[in-house]
């Protein structure tokens, strides 16, 4: 039997307690769950590729069924190449069901055989964004409700 692998895309910059918790609550549907690091050359990060894998590691490490990866280009593309047949993605709004809902028809139409499985946000996690922990950061203040406890003491290493 084929092994179900579902690829959890994003940035991760940083990594939420919203992100660990829509893995956390997937882990029981697949067998892996490989959450990786889109690289986005049009996005400007404000932590790099190995400060954000770093991060991954950490708070994944005693998850045996979960792995941490980065790649360029086309998610569905990555897919193809780790056998994954599932793409992972968390909605936190109405506005994210509609975004998703796009890219999830436009990854089908070029991958028949990789299908999007959407998982709500807990009403309690759903205004938690990257975006804006990462204002939050920049401007000094408190994020430690926000984001795991295995990374906050390295989230205000960085390089404006």
């Amino acid at each position: 039997m084929k092994a179900k692998i579902a690829v959890f895309p994003g940035s991760f910059d940083p990594i939420t307690i919203g992100h660990v918790d829509i893995v956390k609550r997937a882990l029981p549907l697949f067998d892996k769950i490989i959450v990786a690091i889109g690289i986005n050359s049009q996005k400007k990060s404000l932590y790099s590729l190995k400060h954000r894998m770093d991060c991954l590691n950490l708070v994944f490490k005693d998850m045996p069924e979960v792995e941490t990866d980065f790649y360029e280009g086309l998610t569905i593309n990555y897919c193809k190449q780790k056998s994954a047949s599932y793409i992972l993605r968390g909605i936190r709004s109405a506005s994210d069901f509609e975004y998703e809902k796009t890219i999830a028809h436009l990854n089908n139409a070029m991958d028949e055989e990789v299908e999007t499985i959407l998982i709500l946000s807990k009403p309690e996690l759903s205004s938690i964004s990257s975006t804006i922990v990462r204002e939050i950061i920049k401007g000094k203040g408190e994020v430690s409700k926000f984001v795991p406890k295995e990374v906050l003491t390295s989230l205000y290493d960085f390089e404006v």
